[in-house]
């Protein structure tokens, strides 16, 4: 007879090399506090409502905040590749952060589906930036969309006020390189930190160069300020966004000083406008519903492009099993690999086909003209 503590140590000993059903971990890693956290907390929030299992496998979610710090992605870039050895992270919340942790993505061969704005993270690719995804539009197309507004309604002059970090570079680029093509010189250039509580010195250098619209390139709360300084300086020229204003705080905090803005955006700003045929509406207009039941409030765009990132995951993740199990550096390359094979999947934010050239994957289906009208996103017409 065997003694019952040994007998309770040998079936201890069996039940702990029985081996874990295979799971999928994901991190996410979003800056819910912080300068950024009008774009983190909607993103954070949203990470509920993203996929529980895809391929007959169960997905968990692994979530820390950066606290908007570059250098607190970085820990936690380490600690989700490391420690919880996660299958693909959804993150960070800001470029900065974002362009930071390229290389800790790739060295580790660890997919990184980020909601950022800049472009530049995945372009010009990269054998570090292969191991990247972006699941918002380029800072191109919607610059090709705003420049194709500015030509229609006669624009020659353009002021620029941009954040000083790799969104607003990437921004005053792309710009600068479209309206030069169509004839619309950019008359001035001025750059602000993200955390500047004053930009009257930049206004008042935009405003002497008396340009016939102003584009401000700025994510988030950090789009408010160099507007409302505009219209507080007595400019009345037309005044153009990028898709990083698309917040309902971008409204609030404006008020009746940012009126007639006009941005190029996804549709989740004016789905009541959106024709039932567009085949990213269903998506979109269910997400809002969900959120709002969770939360009580209507989602910024950026959290529906960390949701994005979970339907592509679930779209692929089938495909990665067929060659590993998660886990495994096959099944993370294999997930890179699926990625780039993604083709006319419909998200919230349009619709994406990516390509080993390609890791963003939009087309101006994921984009509309949107104006604020009434203290509203209305579209524009």
């Amino acid at each position: 007879m065997i003694a019952k503590p040994l007998a309770l140590s040998l079936l201890l000993g069996a039940l702990a090399v029985v081996p874990a059903a295979a799971q999928v971990k994901i991190g996410v890693v979003t800056s819910s506090s912080g300068p950024i956290a009008l774009v983190g907390i909607p993103q954070k929030n949203s990470v509920a409502l993203l996929p529980k299992s895809a391929g007959g496998q169960s997905i968990e979610y692994i979530a820390l905040d950066d606290a908007s710090d570059p250098t607190a992605t970085v820990t936690a870039f380490k600690k989700l590749i490391s420690e919880e050895k996660v299958d693909a992270i959804i993150g960070p919340s800001g470029t900065p952060n974002a362009m930071g942790v390229i290389n800790f993505a790739a060295e580790s061969g660890t997919p990184m589906l980020a909601p950022v704005g800049s472009a530049a993270i995945i372009l010009p690719m990269t054998e570090p930036k292969k191991w990247v995804f972006k699941t918002t539009q380029n800072d191109g197309l919607v610059a090709d969309k705003l420049i194709e507004h500015m030509v229609k309604t006669g624009i020659k002059t353009v002021g620029f006020i941009g954040t000083a970090d790799p969104y607003g570079d990437n921004w005053l680029k792309v710009f600068t390189e479209g309206a030069t093509a169509k004839g619309i010189k950019v008359v001035t250039a001025e750059r602000f930190q993200r955390q500047d509580t004053s930009l009257t010195a930049q206004g008042l250098k935009v405003t002497a160069s008396r340009p016939d619209a102003v584009l401000i390139a700025a994510p988030g709360s950090s789009s408010v300020l160099p507007e409302t300084t505009l219209f507080d300086q007595g400019y009345r020229g037309k005044i153009y966004q990028t898709h990083g204003a698309a917040l309902p705080d971008f409204l609030k905090l404006g008020g009746k000083k940012v009126e007639g803005t006009i941005l190029a955006a996804s549709l989740m700003l004016v789905l009541d406008d959106i024709p039932d045929t567009n085949v990213s509406k269903k998506l979109a207009v269910d997400y809002v519903a969900a959120y709002e039941k969770a939360y009580g409030t209507k989602p910024a765009t950026f959290g529906a492009n960390v949701y994005d990132a979970g339907l592509m995951l679930q779209s692929v993740i089938p495909v990665a099993l067929k060659t590993a199990k998660p886990g495994t550096p096959e099944f993370r390359a294999a997930l890179r690999t699926a990625l780039e094979g993604v083709k006319e999947l419909a998200g919230t934010q349009g619709v994406y086909n990516l390509s080993p050239e390609d890791h963003s994957g939009f087309d101006q289906r994921g984009l509309e003209l949107i104006t604020v009208s009434g203290g509203q996103w209305k579209l524009l017409k």
